[in-house]
C-alpha cells in the first residue's frame, strides 16, 4: 500500500495542526499536493499566520479522511517534521494541481507562495469500511519508529472475557495465551479492563 499516493491523490485535503507562540495548537485545511517515496509537499503563503507557526515550529500533526460517512471512512493520520524547500517548486506543484491557477491566477501573485516537505513521518491507517476494521503503521524515518499496541502475556488463563467484549472480535482464541490481532483492533481497551488476571497490556 503506498500511503502517501492515496492521502495525495484520494483524499488530498487534510487538517493541519501547528502550534502558535503560545504552545496552542491551531488547525487549518491544507492539501496535500504532491509526493514522493518518503515525503509530502504542501505550499502556503509567506504572509499567513500558518507559514509563522511552521517556522516557529516544524512540527506538525495531520489527519485527512475519505467516505460520505462513518462506516465508510478511510482516515489516516501522520505526525512530522516539515522543512521549508522555497518557490522552485510552486510551478511543478500548480502543474499537478490546476485548480490553483484560479486562486493565484498571476505570475505576480505566486510570489507570495513557497512550498513545504513534511519528512521525518509516522502514521497510522484506519479503515472503517472493511469488516473487520483494518489498521496499519507506517514509518518514514531514519530512526525505528515504535507504535502501540496491544498484547497478552503468558499468565493468560484463558477464560474468552476479552473475546467476549470485544466489538471487533479481533482475538484469536485458539491458543493460549490469546492473541489480539492489532491490525483489526479498535484500541478500546475492553481486553484490559475486563481480564481478570491482568494479562493484557498496551505496549
Amino acid at each position: 500500500m503506498n500511503y502517501l499516493k492515496f492521502l495525495v491523490e484520494e483524499m488530498h485535503t487534510s487538517i493541519i495542526a501547528s502550534l502558535n507562540e503560545k504552545g496552542h495548537p491551531i488547525t487549518c485545511a491544507i492539501d496535500l499536493m504532491d509526493y514522493d517515496s518518503h515525503h509530502l509537499y504542501f505550499l502556503t503563503a509567506r504572509g499567513k499566520n500558518f507559514y509563522q507557526r511552521l517556522k516557529s515550529n516544524p512540527r506538525i500533526s495531520l489527519t485527512a479522511l475519505k467516505g460520505e460517512s462513518t462506516l465508510s471512512c478511510t482516515a489516516m493520520t501522520i505526525q512530522g517534521e516539515v522543512i521549508e524547500i522555497g518557490n522552485e517548486r510552486v510551478i511543478d506543484l500548480f502543474n499537478k494541481n490546476t485548480y490553483m491557477y484560479d486562486i493565484y491566477p498571476t505570475k505576480e501573485s505566486r510570489n507570495a507562495l513557497t512550498v513545504f516537505q513534511i519528512n521525518e513521518m509516522t502514521g497510522e491507517w484506519f479503515d472503517l469500511s472493511q469488516k473487520p476494521i483494518q489498521r496499519a503503521n507506517f514509518s518514514f524515518t531514519k530512526e525505528s519508529s515504535t507504535h502501540e499496541r496491544y498484547f497478552v502475556k503468558d499468565n493468560c488463563i484463558g477464560c474468552h472475557q476479552c473475546f467476549n467484549n470485544c466489538p471487533q472480535h479481533c482475538i484469536d482464541i485458539s491458543q493460549l495465551p490469546v492473541v489480539i490481532k492489532n491490525e483489526n483492533c479498535l484500541h478500546c481497551g475492553n481486553c484490559i479492563n475486563v481480564c481478570p488476571v491482568k494479562a493484557v497490556i498496551k505496549i
